[in-house]
């Protein structure tokens, strides 16, 4: 089942990672997302005060430089307290890890399959669903 976007949403993709940044950003355009990228917590506050028209903070938990994903959330919640919000890392089968975070915010482990992101990313952005829901379609990917 292909999964589009509604319109040309726009997605920020926060990854210390450039080589998982860049993967992230080519698969997600080919799902028809507009997409900005930053690969620190500081850069992307400063994207989301420059670009007015970003639907969704797609960011790693685990970043280095001093800002991880929560504190970037709580940053980027106080500029826009509208912005969706999608968690993503490598370490979620780590139960202290997935549950020392919001469990309002969604959360995709890597590595994510097209298919498998493209519905979260649907689910995330309409505002349905939760991180009840998302663990079954990382079982899913699997």
């Amino acid at each position: 089942m292909e999964v589009r976007p509604e319109s040309a949403e726009t997605i920020l993709i926060v990854d210390d990672d450039e080589l998982v940044r860049k993967s992230a950003a080519t698969l997600m355009a080919s799902l028809g997302y507009r997409v900005l990228s930053a690969g620190s917590g500081s850069e992307a506050l400063e994207v989301l005060r420059q670009d007015a028209a970003i639907d969704l903070l797609f960011t790693d938990v685990f970043m280095p430089g001093g800002m991880h994903g929560p504190q970037l959330v709580a940053a980027a919640r106080r500029l826009r307290p509208e912005l969706k919000i999608l968690f993503t890392s490598g370490y979620f089968e780590y139960a202290e890890i997935r549950h020392a975070l919001d469990p309002s915010i969604e959360q995709v482990s890597k590595p994510y399959e097209r298919e498998a992101l493209a519905v979260i990313l649907r689910r995330t952005l309409d505002g349905r669903g939760g991180v009840a829901d998302d663990r079954r379609t990382d079982r899913e990917q699997r």
